[in-house]
Formats: structure tokens, sequence, C-alpha cells
């Protein structure tokens, strides 16, 4: 394996065709779009990894230099971990492990980034490497005819109003900073990253329409809220309308704008059903509707997250309840984390260092690492057997301290 992980290697920009033709064969896509053989501007070449057998790519990796929101507000330097590919040509042979470890060690050494994160093409591949699901999607579906607001919703004074993407893009970038800072498991978006998500490429739509761009603004003109939707016709042999209504974001920074710009979505003629793959697993949508079954969720993992350094991580969140526990920590993969830390914290700042005091619970880094975000409890991980109380009462200390009243959530897939 050490020879695997000194064969890995950054790419160069004339790499870049071969390496994103690769990436394509593993995931079962043809390749298409403006970047199959340009570099996308958010792509950090200086963070890629290649295995060459010839000339030929047999596996890919790549880190983005993100930063993620997480408990309390506090913007965390995140390595996004994307690209991870390994061709069928050399499977089993560790190709995976070595990506794991040449960036994880680079990560730590680095000191750049005490988190990482991932969307997992395969839900049983990063386990064992520390990574656990964080936060979930939503991915519900409903009727139109059941979907309705309840009568005493407050949906305000304000109007909605179809908009071209440019003065979308100069009203949504504000919001979009403001709101994603209370939401742990949110991602910052600088110019690059609002020019991928608002890119619209026609051979990627299959058959949607293009993007459809909404604003919200109060009788005073300010703009508080804003939502992205798709629509696609289909008839039924009688000819009756059985359209289909796909929402991408909705962001707002006032309870009545939310209910304003869900109202105008659910209005659609023509369209019978509507979905929101990408929807918080907490929405708060449910809590309108006049009829809560009518939207049907199925949740699904999203965000994965690892604990790179344990004690700066810890360090960056807060802990709506105060904590003063030991934690013993097992990390087989990333052994520099193994040990005891000492979690001291409370709602306005926190410390996490060794210590050699006796621990108070017993956890591995995949369990610390699901909590972090404050979307899974420590309580239910100890239910299933995976963290150990020591000192008695110190589960319901720690999962009530780790927990936080905002649900994670991951709308940016990367």
């Amino acid at each position: 394996m050490s020879d695997l992980t000194e064969q890995l290697r950054p790419i160069t920009a004339d790499e870049w065709p071969r390496f994103t033709r690769a990436m394509s064969n593993v995931f079962g896509e043809d390749p298409s779009g403006p970047f199959v053989d340009t570099v996308p501007p958010v792509a950090e070449l200086d963070r890629s990894l290649g295995l060459f057998d010839g000339d030929r790519v047999a596996a890919t990796a790549g880190i983005y230099s993100l930063e993620m929101t997480v408990p309390g507000g506090a913007p965390v330097p995140t390595a996004g971990i994307t690209w991870i590919t390994v061709s069928p040509t050399h499977r089993r042979r560790g190709v995976l492990t070595a990506i794991m470890r040449r960036q994880l060690d680079q990560i730590r050494e680095q000191e750049r980034e005490p988190v990482a994160a991932l969307w997992a093409a395969e839900s049983s591949i990063y386990g064992r490497f520390g990574y656990a699901t964080a936060s979930w999607r939503g991915g519900w579906t409903g009727q139109t005819e059941r979907l309705r607001l309840r009568r005493d919703v407050d949906s305000g004074s304000g109007r909605v109003r179809l908009v071209d993407v440019d003065e979308f893009r100069a009203a949504a970038v504000g919001i979009h900073d403001a709101v994603r800072r209370n939401v742990p498991g949110n991602m910052a978006r600088d110019d690059r990253w609002w020019d991928r998500q608002l890119r619209d490429d026609k051979n990627d739509r299959q058959g949607w329409t293009a993007r459809r761009h909404v604003l919200h603004t109060e009788a005073d003109g300010t703009v508080s809220g804003y939502a992205t939707y798709r629509v696609k016709a289909s008839w039924t042999d009688g000819s009756e309308p059985e359209g289909r209504l796909r929402v991408g974001e909705v962001r707002s920074t006032t309870p009545a704008a939310y209910a304003a710009l869900w109202q105008f979505l659910l209005s659609h003629d023509l369209v019978r059903t509507i979905e929101a793959p990408m929807a918080s697993a907490d929405d708060p949508l449910r809590h309108l509707l006049a009829d809560p079954r009518a939207l049907h969720a199925r949740p699904v993992d999203a965000l994965w997250v690892r604990l790179v350094d344990v004690g700066r991580g810890l360090s960056a969140r807060r802990y709506p309840s105060p904590i003063d526990l030991v934690l013993e920590v097992r990390d087989d993969f990333c052994e520099w984390n193994t040990g005891r830390w000492h979690l001291w914290g409370h709602p306005a700042g926190a410390f996490c260092d060794r210590t050699d005091r006796d621990p108070d619970l017993s956890l591995g880094i995949e369990d610390l690492s699901a909590a972090y975000l404050g979307g899974v409890s420590l309580a239910s991980l100890q239910a299933a057997g995976r963290v150990r109380e020591i000192s008695p009462g110190a589960v319901v200390n720690a999962s009530t301290a780790f927990g936080w009243p905002v649900a994670p959530w991951c709308p940016d897939e990367f």
C-alpha cells in the first residue's frame, strides 16, 4: 500500500480530460458539459490525486477547500472530498485505502482543515475510514391536490415574482450567506460556487425545463427570500395533465416569506406531483400543511463527516448546554486522534485538548463524527452498542450538549 500511496500524484491541467473521462466511466456516465476538456473554476488541481497505469488514469480523487457551518454558527474550514473513483481494472488492490491515507495525512500535515466531508456514492464504503452520516435530505414528494397550506398560515404582505438569473443572483447571494450561518452543514458559496450552482446546461436537464428563479419582496422593496424550481410536462392517454415540479432551493429570512414562496410553488397549473429531493429532512413545510400526511418523505443520507483533528474540531463548535467530560476516542485509521480528550464547552465557547484523566465516555471516531453536526444522538449510538458510558449520566449530558435545535442540512452536492 505504501507503493500505491507514493504513485498517487496531483494531475496537471493537460491531464484533466483523461482524468474527468476516467471519473465518468466509473460512474457510468457519458461526459458532457463545458468542463470535460477544460478545468472547472472550482477545481483545485494541487489537491487532486491520480493513479496512472501508463497513459491511462486508473483512479481519481480530489479535495475542495470549503467552509462549513457547525453548531453555534461558527464557519469551520472543511476538506470537501470529491472525485473518488477506482477503475474496475484496479479494484481490490488497496487503491481506495491509499487514496484515503494520502488525503487524510496531507490534511493533517497542512493543518488546513480539522474536518473532512463527502457525499457517498455507496454508503458501505466510507465508515471504515472514519466518515459517518451527519445529515439527511428529506427526499419528499406529494400530490398537488393535497398539498395545501393551513388557513392560519401568515404569508405576509410581500409578493413573489419570477426573475432572470442575474437579478436572482444579485439578491440570493446575501440571503444565502445570512441563513446558511444558522444551519449546521451548510457551505459558504463564493463566486465560483455560485457560478456552479446556477449553471444550467441544456444537456443535463433530462427533460426538465430550464431552472426558474423566484424572489420574494417585502412591501418596502426588501428581498426576503428566494426559490428555484423546474417543471416537466406530462399527459395521460386521455390528455389529462400529469406534470411534475421539482423544487431546488427555498431560502428566506422570515417565516412569512417562506410560506409565500411555498404557496407559489404549490399553485402551478398542470402540475400533479411536486418533489423536493434535496430538502432538509426537517423542512418546516410539513408544519405549514393542512394535511401533513400529504408530504411523503424518504430521508436518505446526505453529508458524511469525519473529524480529522478531534481537538480543533470539537473546539470549533458550540454546545447548547454545558459539557465537561473526558472522551476516550478510538481511531484506527488516523491514530493521532486515538486517546483521551477533555471537552469543556457551553453556548459561548469550547475547548478540547488531550488529558490523562479517567474517561467518562468511550467511542469510535465514526460515532463522534456522526454526532458532530448535532443531528445524531449519542444516546441512540449507545443504544446500538457503539458508545460506552463509563461515568453515570455521561451519555445524557453529552447527548444534550452535542445536540442542536436546527437539524443539519447540506443542499450543496460536491
